[in-house]
């Protein structure tokens, strides 16, 4: 039998890159599905032009784990087998969408990575979001018994019905890891998938407070001891790093770069 796959890509003031990415998305996918996060920069406009999709729209913008979460609801509601997820930047290649379905099989999540082996990497990253990554994948492997390489690519591919059994919470950037917490409790089968680091736009922003690397990081580990005080209750958490046990309160959702 056929798996019947969806690739979602959540979508926030993406105007300059929208039509190219999903021109080559619908090449690769039958199914595509956006989600527009509220944009207000003309996104909407070019949406309403492309045929052949499908656009969910939030009235707002609530932040990236929201727009992650509609597309694992609409996959779910729809009775996909495997749901594919990519940004609309231009960092994730649309060719490698049928790999990540293919590589689906027999696996809960197929993660991208772009530090797995040798990759053929067209850019290299920013030097503090390469060492926040490193830093929190560390902490995922060693706290979660994890083996992975870059716990931040979109590119994942997701087999649907895996997807019922999360309680996601957390509406903004932070949400992935909240999703790695819980995919290590119900006992996922994980593989990674090397594909190539691109950032065609270094000084893209993460939206607000958010834009301070010391504060994503807080706001990360932050996410992370929720997530596992939430998991498993009588777990002790370890505090932050570096932070001498002082929550960073209020810290930002974020809004899509």
């Amino acid at each position: 039998m056929a798996v019947r796959s969806l690739a979602a890509l959540p979508v926030f003031n993406e105007r300059n890159h929208v039509a190219a990415v999903l021109g080559e998305v619908r090449r690769y996918s039958n199914d595509v599905l956006v989600v527009d996060d509220g944009s207000r920069d003309g996104t909407a406009e070019i949406l309403d032009q492309i045929r052949g999709i499908l656009v969910l729209r939030h009235a707002h913008n609530l932040g990236y784990g929201a727009a992650l979460k509609s597309a694992f609801a609409y996959a779910v509601q729809h009775g996909y087998d495997v749901l594919v997820t990519l940004d609309c930047d231009g960092q994730h290649e649309p060719q490698r969408i049928p790999e990540f379905v293919a590589a689906c099989e027999g696996w809960d999540l197929v993660s991208g990575s772009r530090y797995l082996g040798d990759p053929d990497n067209a850019s290299a990253a920013p030097p503090e979001r390469r060492r926040i990554n490193q830093e929190i994948t560390q902490w995922l492997n060693e706290r979660l018994g994890l083996k992975l390489t870059d716990a931040f690519c979109g590119f994942k591919a997701y087999r649907v019905p895996s997807l019922r059994r999360l309680r996601l919470t957390e509406p903004g950037y932070g949400m992935p890891l909240e999703l790695w917490v819980q995919a290590a409790r119900l006992g996922w089968r994980i593989r990674e998938l090397a594909v190539p680091l691109i950032y065609l736009e270094e000084e893209r922003s993460f939206g607000g407070a958010l834009d301070n690397a010391e504060v994503r990081r807080r706001y990360y580990y932050e996410v992370l001891q929720r997530s596992l005080a939430a998991e498993w209750e009588s777990a002790s958490v370890p505090p932050v790093p570096g932070s001498k046990g002082q929550a960073c309160a209020g810290a930002p959702q974020g809004e899509r770069p």
